[in-house]
């Protein structure tokens, strides 16, 4: 029974990552890579946004009741996911005090989406 879950919830993950690719697209953000892993951790969303490369992280909640989904980007998740993009800039030969790039959170809850430049 919990390989059900298991697999509904990666499906629900793909979607809400699919509607988050779109989401940005819309706004002039152009994808570079999607589900970027590596030992260190994972990027879901890797675009550009003229000539700076964004870093996305996807959250997605279907309700409330346990915390919205901003609240699921907490300081150790931030740090893993810093650590993926040091690794990619790192792997891409990208100097980091020179390239442009910043992280984002993409918050999707239920219906509604909202994005963090910046954090």
């Amino acid at each position: 029974m919990n390989w059900i879950k298991q697999r509904l919830s990666t499906l629900i993950g793909q979607q809400a990552e699919q509607l988050a690719c779109r989401y940005l697209q819309e706004h002039g953000l152009k994808l570079r890579q999607s589900n970027y892993h590596c030992r260190r951790g994972e990027i879901d969303l890797i675009m550009t946004d003229a000539e700076q490369l964004v870093f996305v992280e996807v959250k997605y909640r279907s309700q409330s009741s346990h915390g919205g989904a901003a609240e699921y980007f907490h300081s150790h998740k931030r740090r893993k996911f810093e650590s993926a993009v040091a690794h990619y800039l790192h792997e891409h030969k990208l100097n980091p005090s020179i390239t442009a790039y910043r992280i984002d959170l993409l918050a999707i809850q239920g219906s509604e989406i909202e994005w963090f430049k910046g954090v």
